[in-house]
């Protein structure tokens, strides 16, 4: 009976290594945590998970584009201090 069981346990594992490298499963513990977390729980909790779960499916490259963003701003900042420096040397400049 054990040999029957072994391709559907198989097949399980191999769908379940899927999922997580797919991200899937970090969207869901996201998800779930989320509303864990929720002071006041939502009428429709499966509301809630098809909410939230397309919020954090679009922030992954939302956050990228941002953190590339400051990235860009930070080195301007810096270049922008270097050049006030020569213009106003007494200034401190942080």
């Amino acid at each position: 009976m054990s040999n029957f069981n072994k391709p559907i346990d198989a097949k399980r594992e191999m769908f379940r290594k899927y999922l997580e490298r797919a991200g899937v499963m970090e969207a869901l513990t996201k998800v779930l945590v989320s509303l864990y977390e929720e002071t006041e729980k939502p009428e429709d909790a499966l509301e809630y998970v098809r909410k939230n779960l397309g919020e954090i499916t679009d922030a992954g490259s939302e956050l990228d584009k941002l953190r590339k963003e400051l990235e860009e701003s930070k080195q301007t900042i810096a270049n922008l201090k270097e050049r006030l420096v020569k213009y106003e040397p007494d200034e401190i400049v942080e």
